[in-house]
């Protein structure tokens, strides 16, 4: 038997090039598993381009623009005054509720007015 490598086989260079790039294939992936686990983030979402601290651009867990933000929250602001309706809540109970969430229909003037009224109230001191 000849003492000579098999010529037909991979060479030493390539063998230690495989086993590095699978070992770099394998840091990623528990990488990934780590995203999930620790921030909840999904393949698909990575795909799409979310990172810790970052939403995807796109698909359904994607940001919502401002305009969008504002009429989902004047929905869920409707679906609660319904529900409370529906509890049998009083319409003064309602309107307290909504103020405190910031619900209610409240135009710039009035919310101007509100902010402006106690500052500018007078105080009476009596200096005798």
């Amino acid at each position: 038997m000849p003492s000579v490598k098999n010529p037909n086989g991979p060479s030493k260079n390539r063998l230690i090039a495989r086993a590095a790039s699978l070992r770099k294939q394998r840091q990623r992936e528990s990488a990934l598993g780590k995203l999930e686990k620790i921030h909840k983030i999904t393949k698909e979402d990575l795909a799409r381009g979310a990172r810790p601290g970052l939403l995807p651009n796109s698909g359904p867990r994607k940001a919502l623009g401002k305009k969008a933000q504002r009429k989902l929250e004047k929905k869920l602001g409707y679906a609660i005054r319904r529900k409370m309706e529906r509890e049998g809540l009083s319409k003064m109970e309602v309107e307290k509720v909504e103020e405190m969430m910031g619900i209610g229909k409240t135009s710039k003037k009035s919310a101007e007015t509100e902010e402006t009224t106690p500052a500018t109230k007078e105080v009476e001191m009596d200096f005798s």
